[in-house]
């Protein structure tokens, strides 16, 4: 377990659960099948669950691919991940957004893995490496295409031919995989998803035709896998180039999927694996403040909660500059979020604010300072997920979860 800091002496921090996180990959890896290989996915700072402290939980659960965005952040997860056992293999680090000017010395230094599709990326790639006088294909990259998505990756055709050509016999650089990434995999029948296996499959035929033989061949995400889409689609792509089929994970390691949905009428689709997980934080603070407020009383920034009964309150020192959103506040019309104490929920008076909080605790009288209090997680018997959390406030739980900043700590736990 690791303790919080003394510079972390403020009362908020966030538990990161070792059993849940391993339990979730076990279980999502089984769902993917044996003929498919997990890349784990911990970029955003591992969906805010902090990327350096789930990094080595992961690679001991037998992770062989971790995916981060940046080559900085690959820079942290590596370093992380010295403190595995000795003898333990060192996981892959897929950069998933690629290099940038300046960095291409770290990709190597730090034997990170980047996504490609510009040509600038192989220049730096491949110029720091002829640099350091590397022998041919000793620099794996990853080749993304652009199926449908318009963000990453490079269009079948003309634009990938230009890539392929830059592999040659002679060239530091080797196509170690090639992987594109699916827009709505959490609707079932989508004719988008439909539409880009297809013109993945087209331009896994142009490589196979420049004669290049990628060892890896990779899609899919979270929703693919709970759909059972991606252990029934990927194989058989891989297997027209002799590769290992791939899919990528990141939301389910933590405990959340999307809700699935058919493209037609027709009820809801199986579940391969949402129902077995577990959430893996646990977001807590504690009561800093009490006080006793009478009718007419006002609670917040402009006044939006209008006491109309006597009503106890409590103080938490958390605000939006933790992550807590402001979307979550409420008004005397309005209903807004809540939390929980002593395993009861404690309804949000009022706005949320930077660094500070009220809750309605009339409920609870027992309430005394420094009494624990969950933001996101489980007490007793009560639960408030970030899922309920961004449906409360209007967004996605992607979201409420990346937006948890650095100034709360995270603690591993078991």
């Amino acid at each position: 377990m690791r303790s919080v800091l003394p510079s972390h002496t403020r009362p908020i921090w966030a538990e990161i659960s070792v059993s849940r996180l391993v339990a979730n990959y076990c279980a999502l890896q089984a769902a993917a099948g044996p003929q498919v290989e997990m890349l784990a996915v911990i970029k955003a700072n591992a969906y805010g669950h902090g990327a350096t402290e789930c990094a080595p939980i992961l690679a001991a659960a037998g992770a062989k691919w971790l995916g981060v965005t940046s080559v900085e952040e690959g820079v942290a997860v590596r370093q992380s991940l010295g403190i595995l056992p000795q003898g333990m293999p060192q996981p892959r680090l897929l950069v998933m957004c690629s290099v940038w000017f300046g960095e291409e010395a770290s990709v190597l230094d730090y034997a990170l893995t980047p996504v490609v599709w510009e040509t600038y990326h192989l220049d730096l790639l491949e110029a720091e490496a002829k640099r350091r006088r590397l022998p041919a294909r000793s620099l794996a990259v990853h080749v993304e295409i652009d199926t449908g998505m318009s963000r990453q990756g490079v269009a079948p055709g003309a634009l990938l031919q230009q890539l392929l050509s830059r592999f040659t016999a002679d060239s530091p650089l080797l196509l170690e995989g090639v992987m594109t990434h699916l827009a709505s995999t959490e609707i079932a029948d989508d004719p988008q998803d439909r539409h880009q296996m297809r013109d993945f499959r087209l331009a896994l035929e142009q490589v196979a035709a420049a004669g290049l033989a990628p060892a890896y061949v990779h899609a899919g995400n979270t929703s693919a896998t709970d759909s059972g889409y991606m252990p029934a689609a990927i194989p058989a792509l891989a297997g027209m180039l002799g590769a290992q089929a791939m899919t990528r994970a990141g939301l389910a390691l933590y405990g959340y999927t999307l809700p699935l949905e058919l493209c037609m009428e027709g009820g809801f689709p199986e579940a391969h694996v949402g129902c077995s997980l577990q959430p893996v934080m646990t977001w807590k603070t504690r009561v800093v403040s009490l006080r006793d407020i009478t009718v007419g009383t006002t609670i917040g920034y402009n006044s939006t909660f209008i006491a109309r009964r006597p009503m106890r309150v409590a103080l938490l020192p958390v605000g939006y500059a933790d992550g807590f959103r402001r979307g979550l506040s409420s008004s005397t019309e309005d209903a807004g979020g809540f939390v929980l104490l002593h395993g009861r929920r404690a309804a949000i008076l009022g706005r949320v604010s930077m660094d500070l909080t009220v809750v309605d605790v009339t409920h609870l009288p027992q309430t005394k300072i420094g009494d624990e209090v969950v933001l996101v997680g489980s007490m007793g018997s009560e639960f408030v997920g970030a899922n309920e959390q961004a449906r409360i406030a209007g967004t996605s739980v992607y979201e409420i979860l990346c937006g948890i900043s650095d100034r709360v700590p995270r603690v591993v736990v078991e």
